[in-house]
């Protein structure tokens, strides 16, 4: 058993759970933990530990440990003779310490049978009350209490839980009994039941048992105590637990430990109950104890529902000396364990217990004042509070979100690509959603996938719902930048014309439907939302963050509202700028398609001559926005072919012209739109010459980047001189700029040389004598293999590296991006090939690798150069997190996700120092 530092899942296990193991123990009382054992007791079973350690008044328990839990799973299933034996010791000693017998017909020991992960994960694993009761000692029981129909009641909740939890019977059978037999009776609440009455339904709850699970209830208690822990460690793996252990990258590794607890009851009389309490509100965050409870009720009852709980003031009333010991307990817990609790208690005849504290679940607004108050009531210090802001409460807090109140028809889900929600009709092409915009319309745009040209259609929306592509697809990315919410990758609906399909309904254009891009979810009809708030507490928080990072954050923008807004939320400049999203405005579209199109070199200079003070006018309203911040301009990157119409579309339209020319030429009188039509239909043969002719197999890899540049340098000169220009204007305004060019898709050090050549030369020509006075850098962005290899020569030739992870990654795995996360990513990480998708996460092992090389062999050249991240990894923590391990400048991250950047590398500054201390104490 002994596995040295670490246990069988390789999780780093403290000294103490490290002596338990190496003595061969899997099962712990109460009071031989501590809270820093949580690896191996659980988070329940540690703070029961912590708390009878404490002094607090806990039932007395043990823990089996999560090694046990794992033995269980490499066992086939099972628990051992020798683990059951362990159990069996350990319920020995609890028998002498409650002076009761489990199993004893006149005195008998109950317990309670509960899960508790590393990771608190509420309602997602089984728990099984008042184990030991059979048909003799809940005669015993009624016996000892004086209450015979709360004895028979304890007995059928058992015999309930049981069925469910161990024969995996659905619960509706039992509650059905139980409802017939509080109807016909004309009962309303459980606690009016008589004994005979109960005696009744557990024949016919003993009856379901064997008619559903094929077996008797077990009046062996050491029976029932086995198949308990068994049912118990393997409602770790139902599909609850996993689906909720996916979304929170809680590892399967861990497992869970089973707490076997001494069993109190809330349901003896008057001067009982049972509730749960959170220490500070929950919704809030504001300082004040927040629960509910219930009098002479058993601790399932408040969870399940059955009956209405009474606000915790009401125990003040009933029970004034147990509201105060449980209120001053509640304080001493939190500060304690340093963070808003939640905590289950029982009250047995007016005797105060405490079943469980944990840190409680909260609201992303409650979380960010909690923290900051704890902070300033100095229970936490500042970098606490940094830490303890997850990225899903900034997702929520700046962005609009579905009234947690409204009633939801959700017809779909799909992959949740960007956050917010949205609720408009629905309508299926950009030009559709950007008329109706301009009418004052709200929509959704719908598309099986998005492309550049459909961006004035995406800007025009509240949302976007595509049926294919992954986190990463155009869609995706595009609306993260504009901080629209995105549902990608839906592939249950079916798009058809001008409407789409979600299993039976069908939602035509023009109907309302609602996405949430936090959750994936589509919605049928319009939902109300709630506006993001940016309270004073996440902006102090924000500042606190800003005091201890070392990374600098930028922002991905391409606007100047964009660029603002960035710069609003934090932002300290601009890492990309990619150019060839200013092109596709309907207004500039023509005159690019004009440059492409262009038979020879003064056409193209022609359509050039037209774009250079668009261009210019772009840059300077980056810079305007970004007055003293740098602002890095990727020079024009994608495929020429996407600034053109589709070929299956121009097929159609030649097809249609063709069709409408034979008609006119065989008319009997000339028709005068003959000449037009034909002018049309020679336009759009010419078109698809081009289509045709720019074609690539794989324009991923095609021509595109600095490969177009070199083949037309032109195009490049243009924006260069449009940036030197816009540089040159906003300098006589008095804006300070810092313009920084990157030229895109490098991988051989001659194609910097060749291109940067260009840039400088267009400098000298634009500025003349006031280059000297103009502060610019030019760069490249490092996304090519071969270029991470080759730094050390490519940093000869630029000031500063910006890794482009989106290409890098597909590079790097071979992996089309879409493709993948359409494909098989999903099922990659599902089946633990891969830890996680590498396009949402940054890959240290292979694509992380290839940075530091880079970023080595290019300090290596410079030790000044300057690097950083601008891909989509930029907003990703843990990617985040590596990046400040490899000591990059920047990351750079589309405009709302910039205060999460600022927390995320805030966390990696103070979690690295707090291991460097560590180390050195070590």
């Amino acid at each position: 058993m002994n596995q040295g530092v670490q246990g069988q899942a390789g999780l780093e296990l403290s000294s103490g759970e490290q002596a338990a193991i190496v003595a061969g123990r899997m099962v712990l009382h109460f009071q031989e933990g501590h809270a820093g054992m949580r690896e191996l007791l659980g988070g329940k079973g540690a703070n029961l530990a912590e708390m009878t350690t404490a002094g607090l008044p806990v039932p007395p328990g043990f823990t089996v440990t999560t090694e046990a839990c794992r033995e269980f799973f490499q066992t086939g299933g099972k628990l051992s003779d020798e683990r059951f034996g362990e159990i069996g010791d350990a319920m020995k000693a609890l028998e002498v310490k409650k002076g009761q017998r489990f199993g004893d017909p006149h005195n008998p020991l109950l317990v309670s049978v509960r899960s508790g992960s590393v990771n608190s994960m509420p309602g997602m694993m089984d728990t099984i009350l008042n184990l030991g009761l059979n048909d003799e000692t809940v005669q015993g029981l009624g016996r000892l209490t004086g209450q015979e129909a709360f004895a028979y009641d304890c007995y059928r909740r058992l015999i309930a839980m049981f069925g469910n939890v161990v024969f995996g019977i659905e619960g509706l059978w039992f509650e059905r009994k139980l409802h017939k037999l509080k109807e016909d009776s004309g009962i309303e609440e459980d606690r009016d039941v008589s004994a005979e009455q109960w005696k009744l339904l557990i024949g016919q709850f003993k009856q379901i048992v064997v008619e559903r699970a094929g077996k008797p209830f077990p009046q062996q208690v050491e029976e029932q105590l086995r198949l308990a822990v068994e049912a118990v460690f393997a409602s770790w793996n139902n599909q609850r637990a996993q689906i909720y252990r996916r979304i929170h990258r809680i590892p399967d590794e861990q497992g869970t430990a089973v707490n076997i607890q001494s069993m109190v009851f809330g349901n003896l009389g008057s001067d009982c109950g049972t509730g749960v309490i959170f220490t500070r509100n929950p919704s809030t965050g504001e300082k004040q104890l927040f629960g509910e409870y219930l009098h002479n009720a058993q601790g399932e009852d408040v969870v399940a529902g059955v009956r209405t709980p009474l606000p915790i003031c009401e125990l003040e009333k009933d029970m004034p000396d147990v509201f105060t010991q449980l209120s001053a307990t509640a304080d001493r817990l939190e500060r304690h364990y340093r963070d808003m609790q939640d905590i289950e208690f029982t009250v047995e005849r007016s005797k105060l217990y405490i079943l469980q504290t944990r840190g409680g679940k909260r609201t992303a607004q409650a979380a960010v004042k909690i923290a900051v108050d704890m902070a300033s009531e100095a229970v936490i210090t500042r970098e606490d509070a940094v830490l303890r802001i997850e990225a899903e409460h900034l997702d929520q807090l700046l962005h609009r979100a579905i009234d947690p109140e409204a009633a939801l028809d959700v017809i779909a889900t799909g992959l949740p690509a960007s956050p917010g929600a949205a609720t408009g009709q629905a309508v299926f092409h950009a030009d559709a959603a950007d008329e109706a915009a301009r009418n004052g319309k709200r929509v959704i745009l719908v598309r099986q996938e998005t492309t550049p040209e459909d961006i004035h259609g995406v800007l025009a929306a509240e949302g976007v719902l595509t049926s294919r592509g992954g986190m990463t697809s155009h869609a995706a990315v595009v609306a993260r930048g504009m901080g629209k919410p995105c549902v990608c990758g839906c592939e249950s609906i079916r798009i058809g014309d001008g409407q789409f399909a979600a299993g039976e309904q069908v939602v035509k254009e023009g109907d309302w439907i609602s996405i949430d891009g936090a959750t994936g979810r589509v919605i049928r009809g319009h939902v109300a939302l709630k506006e993001p708030e940016i309270s004073a507490e996440l902006t102090q928080l924000l500042v606190w963050a800003d005091e201890v990072r070392d990374l600098r954050i930028y922002t991905n923008a391409d606007t100047p509202h964009d660029a603002a807004k960035a710069r609003e939320l934090g932002a300290e400049g601009i890492g990309l700028c990619r150019t060839e999203h200013m092109f596709f405005a309907p207004e500039r579209l023509p005159v690019v398609q004009s440059m492409i199109l262009a038979e020879g070199m003064t056409e193209r200079k022609e359509a050039l001559d037209q774009l250079l003070p668009m261009q210019q006018s772009d840059f300077e309203g980056l810079f305007r926005a970004m007055d003293d911040l740098p602002v890095t301009i990727r020079l024009l990157d994608p495929p020429l072919h996407e600034f053109l119409p589709e070929l299956g579309e121009l097929l159609k339209q030649q097809s249609a012209q063709r069709q409408e020319t034979e008609r006119l030429e065989q008319a009997e009188k000339q028709d005068p739109r003959l000449a037009e039509v034909k002018r049309q239909l020679l336009e759009t043969e010419r078109l698809i010459r081009k289509v045709r002719l720019l074609h690539e197999v794989n324009p991923m890899l095609g021509q595109r980047g600095c490969r177009l540049g070199i083949l037309f340098p032109e195009i490049y000169a243009m924006q260069a001189e449009a940036i030197f220009l816009a540089v040159k204007s906003c300098q006589q305004e008095g804006v300070r700029v810092k313009a920084e060019i990157m030229i895109p898709l490098v991988g051989h050090v001659n194609e910097l040389k060749r291109l940067r050549k260009l840039v400088e030369e267009t400098a000298t020509a634009v500025l003349g004598d006031e280059l000297a006075a103009v502060d610019y850098r030019i760069g490249t962005m490092i996304e090519v293999p071969r270029a991470a290899i080759t730094a050390d020569q490519i940093a000869e030739h630029a000031e500063f590296f910006s890794f482009g992870t989106n290409d890098l990654t597909q590079m790097t795995y071979g992996y089309s991006r879409d493709d993948a996360e359409g494909k098989f990513l999903t099922a990659y990480v599902e089946q633990k090939l891969l830890p996680a998708n590498p396009f949402q996460e940054l890959d240290r092992e292979g694509v992380g690798e290839l940075i530091q090389w880079a970023v080595q062999r290019g300090r290596g050249v410079k030790p000044q150069l300057k690097t950083g991240v601008c891909g989509e990894h930029g907003g990703d923590k843990a990617s985040i997190f590596f990046c400040h391990e490899l000591g990059l400048d920047y990351v750079s991250c589309s405009p709302y996700r910039v205060p999460l950047a600022r927390i995320a590398a805030a966390q990696a500054a103070i979690t690295a120092r707090q291991a460097k201390a560590e180390g050195a104490v070590g």
